[in-house]
């Protein structure tokens, strides 16, 4: 089933099988999203001591890691999602990153807040290159079938980058200062663009479909508009997108604040921090995030109700014991009770993904990522963390001692409309399906 108005995907050829250099082409991917969502999360891991230099309050912390960010991170996905779905993804990738280490080194050199403010939308203009061209190149090197687990292993980058963020991070804050940290990955980014350059090579686009698509040379490529209007006309694809989005309200807004929550309310220090919180991370999301693109693969053939049905189940579960973190009086038992709320959590982003690659032909499939992440970043990453920031800020008069604490609690409802909106889909996609059983 592709976007209303256009030829449908032909199904993928089931004996299909990658070869080294998709594996290869997965790994340096993957390494990309690493820093990707590294250079994104340094930010909140380093919250305490940014305050304690430049005197940042919560609300400016969510402003900036949140609605600031997010403007230029998700708007100008759609334009450079367009631009490459029509030229050399692997190049636009790679430009990117340039570009976004680049600024990821300048956060470290801020003196002001206006100037890290600054420096945080130039990263958010590089990184809206990041994610959609990766995806494109990940389902054009691997066949349906393999597209929800290749696709997981490469959304292990979110976990790997932000444990990674918070060792690395913490550990030169605590030994240095919080700006080597951010200079030290952001030159990282700069060499690892020159690999993905001359290291990954641009794979033909549908080449494994069941009959790879060579369009006539008469037929142009689907327009902006026809992929724009049909990725929202579709009530699946459209549906999927808010659901994410009212599941990012509550992970932004969790990753943005955990780190501050833990140090100022709950008595860790920056080098507890180093080793056992990314711990934490790296294990709880890494899992979550490859465990739920095997389930998918195997849940998929059965019905595409497991898309909407896997992301609910998880949210579901993480509820309780999302409530039972925040309420912990220790950082050590709060962290027991956060570990599978952490991987739990992300069991929506690989069932999304996947159903939106295979959802729309293959020269879509770039600005149809670039949509569902604008969706569901504009509406968590935009107003997740700002939100949670400002309620910190509310509660501060009255509980001085754990404002965050009590914004945290406010998240529960949203986790119950995130669940709601999932099994809404649920229906719809089971309305979709009888209507073309024969």
């Amino acid at each position: 089933m592709g976007l209303p108005g256009l030829s449908p995907p032909l199904p993928g050829a089931p004996t299909a099988r990658p070869g080294a250099r998709a594996w290869i082409a997965l790994a340096i991917l993957c390494f990309v999203y690493v820093l990707n969502f590294l250079d994104r999360q340094l930010l909140s891991i380093l919250a305490k001591p940014i305050q304690d230099e430049l005197g940042v309050t919560d609300g400016q912390l969510g402003l900036i890691g949140g609605l600031y960010f997010a403007l230029f991170y998700c708007i100008l996905a759609i334009p450079v999602g367009w631009l490459a779905d029509r030229t050399n993804r692997v190049k636009v990738l790679a430009f990117a990153c340039g570009l976004w280490s680049a600024a990821t080194a300048a956060c470290g050199m801020a003196s002001n807040y206006p100037q890290l403010v600054l420096a945080r939308m130039a990263v958010g203009v590089g990184e809206a290159g990041g994610v959609p061209p990766s995806y494109a190149i990940i389902s054009d090197y691997f066949p349906p079938g393999m597209r929800g687990t290749a696709l997981s292993l490469f959304n292990l980058g979110p976990p790997i980058g932000q444990a990674l963020g918070v060792a690395f991070g913490a550990s030169i804050a605590a030994a240095y200062s919080w700006r080597l940290a951010f200079v030290w990955i952001g030159a990282v980014g700069v060499v690892t663009a020159v690999v993905v350059w001359f290291g990954v090579r641009e794979p033909r686009k549908g080449g494994l479909d069941a009959a790879p698509v060579q369009p006539a040379p008469d037929v142009p490529a689907p327009g902006f508009w026809v992929t724009f209007r049909g990725f929202f006309a579709n009530p699946v694809l459209r549906g999927m997108a808010l659901a994410c989005g009212a599941t990012q309200f509550v992970t932004y807004a969790i990753l943005n604040f955990t780190v501050l929550l833990l140090m100022r309310e709950k008595g860790m220090t920056l080098e507890e921090v180093a080793i056992w919180y990314a711990l934490l991370v790296g294990l709880g999301i890494g899992i979550g995030m490859f465990v739920s693109g095997r389930l998918i693969d195997r849940m998929a053939r059965r019905s595409k109700t497991a898309y909407a049905y896997l992301p609910a189940i998880g949210l579901a579960l993480a509820m309780p014991l999302f409530a039972a973190f925040v309420w912990a009086g220790s950082w050590q038992l709060a962290l027991v009770f956060l570990f599978l709320p952490t991987g739990l959590n992300y069991f929506y982003l690989s069932p999304a993904v996947t159903l939106v690659q295979e959802e729309v032909r293959p020269d879509q499939r770039v600005l149809s990522g670039a949509l569902l992440l604008l969706v569901m970043n504009l509406i968590g990453l935009g107003f997740g963390p700002t939100y949670l920031g400002l309620a910190s800020d509310f509660f501060r008069a009255s509980h001085p001692d754990n404002s965050l604490q009590m914004a945290f609690y406010t998240l529960l409802p949203f986790y119950a409309l995130a669940i709601a909106m999932f099994l809404g889909l649920a229906r719809t996609i089971r309305r979709q399906e009888s209507s073309v059983t024969p």
